[in-house]
């Protein structure tokens, strides 16, 4: 979401020049060239002429701001949100969505091209609703001294200042109703100077506010949350300083979910997809390219607490999740024990040792998917290959590192059947996806 500003960068003198954008790129940037030199404006679309100033002038690219604009493309649009030009959590508002999701398309379609050298379109897009998306967000807190106020809100674009905010249209609806009296009850409390943070996560039986505070809660701060716990419907967890996570009172229940017809708990701190229409449509899409069958033995990497796992438990003959943060295995176990779903194995294990000589690969794997990390899979990959699947299903939150983690299997007998990209977070320049190797016939 917000990203970090170092006031370090090397800037150039404030040149300015007018140009044309010819495209957007995948974080919402204009793009033009110049002399042989692509720049990147921000707020500008493809075929608007703006008069520009360079921000950072490389030696094979630019940066730059929009000084006045001089054309318009009809596919702008008023962004929904009144801190748009100023909270870093959204880049793309101003941008017609099907254009934004057109531009991550081709930006991930570009990329594999560029890495692997295989021209597969990622289309067609799976998306959902645009806004009122997000069953999950943190939020900063920052208290201010001189004025003994707390501050609640994301980062400003290229600062680590917080927006104060107030209202946020890409949450849910029935979150973004709560951040209001939530940041008041926070300013309530006599250790306000010493939150950290606050997660809101809307769950299908539930809607949880997650507070990590740095000091002893008194008494009478307990009654002003068990106060807003009971005016709002909500249940209150508690992180202190141990790290280790507490519900304000005994009755709340542990946060719940649906995808594809399985029920999933979770802990507050636990991963899950923000995007529930998206996220059940990635788990059906991923499905379907394996085609699960009561034959197939399926092995599921990077499985989390069973997210895909058990879904294609229900279908194939027998599933093995492997995963690397120990409390994420112990919640897939109890999820499959929720479900009756009892052919499936759950491991945790260092995802880059050699998974092919582990005793629970003895058997071997016909199908395989993976969901792994920003930094991908490469300690994976070739003891991967080594399992010899007949389908491989990648899903990414990262297109370098799927480029990079495709070209060993490209290497490996593999070819890319299917690419598609996720909008998992429209309005942002986060670029999802998802793709299908199957084994070459001749190998």
């Amino acid at each position: 979401m917000a990203q970090f500003y170092s006031p370090n960068r090397r800037t150039t003198s404030r040149r300015q020049i007018t140009v044309i954008a010819e495209s957007l790129d995948a974080a919402g940037q204009g793009v033009a060239r110049v002399d042989g030199k692509t720049i990147f404006v921000a707020g500008l679309l493809p075929n608007e002429e703006a008069q520009i100033e360079l921000t950072e002038d490389k030696r094979h690219f630019a940066k730059a701001k929009v000084i006045r604009r001089l054309s318009t493309n009809p596919q702008r649009v008023k962004p929904r949100c009144g801190y748009f030009e100023q909270c870093g959590g959204c880049q793309q508002q101003h941008v017609d969505i099907e254009l934004q999701r057109e531009s991550k398309a081709l930006a991930l379609q570009y990329v594999m091209l560029r890495e692997t050298g295989v021209d597969k379109p990622a289309t067609p897009v799976i998306s959902g609703e645009s806004y009122g998306y997000r069953r999950r967000a943190r939020l900063g807190l920052q208290y201010h001294s001189k004025s003994h106020r707390l501050v609640m809100g994301f980062r400003k674009t290229q600062s680590n200042t917080l927006v104060d905010i107030k209202h946020c249209p890409v949450l849910s609806p029935d979150l973004d109703i709560l951040l209001e009296p939530l940041s008041q009850c926070l300013n309530q409390l006599s250790i306000a100077a010493k939150l950290g943070h606050v997660e809101l996560i809307y769950a299908d039986n539930c809607k949880v506010v997650l507070i990590r505070h740095l000091a002893p809660l008194l008494s009478s701060d307990k009654q002003k949350l068990i106060d807003f716990e009971n005016q709002h419907g909500v249940s209150i967890w508690l992180a202190g300083n141990d790290e280790n996570l507490h519900t304000l009172t005994e009755a709340s229940p542990l946060p719940e979910y649906q995808v594809a017809g399985e029920r999933l708990r979770f802990n507050p701190s636990n991963f899950i997809q923000v995007n529930a229409q998206v996220n059940q449509q990635m788990v059906e899409q991923a499905l379907a390219w394996l085609d699960i069958n009561s034959e197939d033995r399926v092995l599921d990497l990077f499985c989390g607490m069973g997210n895909f796992t058990l879904p294609i438990a229900r279908l194939a003959k027998s599933v093995v999740g492997v995963e690397g943060v120990e409390n994420l295995v112990e919640q897939a176990r109890n999820n499959a024990q929720l479900n009756t779903i009892y052919n499936v194995a759950f491991y945790n294990e260092n995802l880059e040792a050699q998974i092919h000589t582990q005793p629970w690969a003895a058997q071997g794997f016909n199908k395989v998917l993976l969901d792994p990390a920003r930094a991908g899979a490469a300690g994976v990959m070739e003891h991967l290959i080594k399992l010899m699947p007949e389908k491989i299903v990648y899903v990414s939150c990262n297109p370098t590192t799927l480029a990079r983690d495709s070209k060993v299997l490209l290497g490996g007998g593999y070819q890319l059947l299917h690419l598609r990209m996720l909008d998992m977070f429209p309005h942002t320049s986060h670029l999802e996806s998802m793709a299908l190797f199957i084994r070459r016939p001749e190998v």
